[in-house]
């Protein structure tokens, strides 16, 4: 079946949501909070069973829940593993996520697996790499996947494409949507020095399915005991800083009301902080509902 095929059917309403963590299960089970939806990391669930999802079977029942990947290395050369690939598919038939994604990168060679979102070259030779390893994966899912924006921290000189050239060319030639990871882009535009709205509109509204809003930090470059300037990390671990707010205002402009979430995966804050950052996110799509509806 060609993945071309593949339409996204989601059950995440464009509201807000939040990764889900064990710090906040037992505190979501007792409150009910009024949340759009949760998203999971889906090799944190690849065991059987377990208290995780004893919790997430009791949570899933409540809410609509989102399958986010970070390991099956779609700009791998020698393809998906198996293995991995059929770990997946298992919590998909188990939890039926209504939006299932991956990144824009590359982290296994042979039987080596690297901790990290690694970046590709942006070139034909990876657009094909891509395709073939996203129409597989979409193929064995039965499902149409999202892809990832990713931060960079630094740029490969031989490219044939920009990179949101390549992402747009990737969704439309694969059949895949793109998770336009907001925060992603203005860290990015800040190490680089690009235009972050200019990104944006480069992006048909068509093409994105979600949006991920997250904290960053910033970070002292020194070389030789000389301070060389600062670069931006991604690291999930604070508040969304306001400019970014302000980009995601401006994207939703562009590409309307999209399920978006708020990512916090270190410096885990309480419930409390977390539910009050997606909120914040929650005005954003309220506000734009009404201009709609106007």
């Amino acid at each position: 079946m060609s993945s071309s095929t593949y339409q996204v059917a989601s059950t995440i309403p464009a509201d807000a949501g939040v990764g889900l963590k064990p710090q906040h299960f037992d505190t979501i089970l007792d409150s009910n909070p009024a949340i759009g939806w949760f998203e999971i990391h889906a090799e944190n669930y690849m065991s059987g069973g377990g208290a995780r999802h004893q919790y997430l079977t009791k949570i899933r029942d409540k809410y609509p829940i989102s399958l986010h990947g970070v390991g099956l290395s779609l700009g791998s050369a020698e393809g998906v593993c198996p293995k991995h690939l059929s770990a997946m598919k298992k919590l998909i038939d188990r939890y039926q996520p209504g939006l299932v994604s991956e990144h824009l990168s590359w982290s296994r060679w042979h039987s080596s697996v690297l901790n990290d979102l690694l970046p590709t070259p942006y070139t034909d030779e990876s657009m094909d790499v891509f395709c073939q390893n996203i129409d597989h994966t979409q193929t064995v899912l039965g499902q149409q996947i999202l892809i990832e924006n990713p931060s960079s921290y630094f740029q490969l000189q031989h490219s044939d494409f920009s990179e949101v050239e390549f992402l747009v060319t990737l969704a439309r030639r694969s059949g895949c949507k793109i998770l336009l990871d907001v925060n992603n882009v203005y860290v990015s535009a800040c190490n680089h020095v690009f235009d972050p709205q200019q990104y944006i509109k480069a992006i048909p509204s068509e093409l994105v399915a979600e949006i991920h809003l997250a904290g960053h930090s910033l970070e002292q470059i020194v070389s030789g005991g000389v301070n060389q300037g600062q670069i931006r990390i991604d690291d999930h671990g604070s508040l969304t800083c306001d400019a970014v707010w302000q980009l995601y205002q401006f994207t939703l402009a562009h590409v309307g009301s999209k399920p978006t979430l708020i990512e916090w995966d270190s410096n885990i804050p309480t419930w409390q902080v977390l539910h009050q950052e997606a909120m914040l996110a929650q005005q954003h799509l309220d506000q734009l509902k009404v201009v709609s509806d106007d």
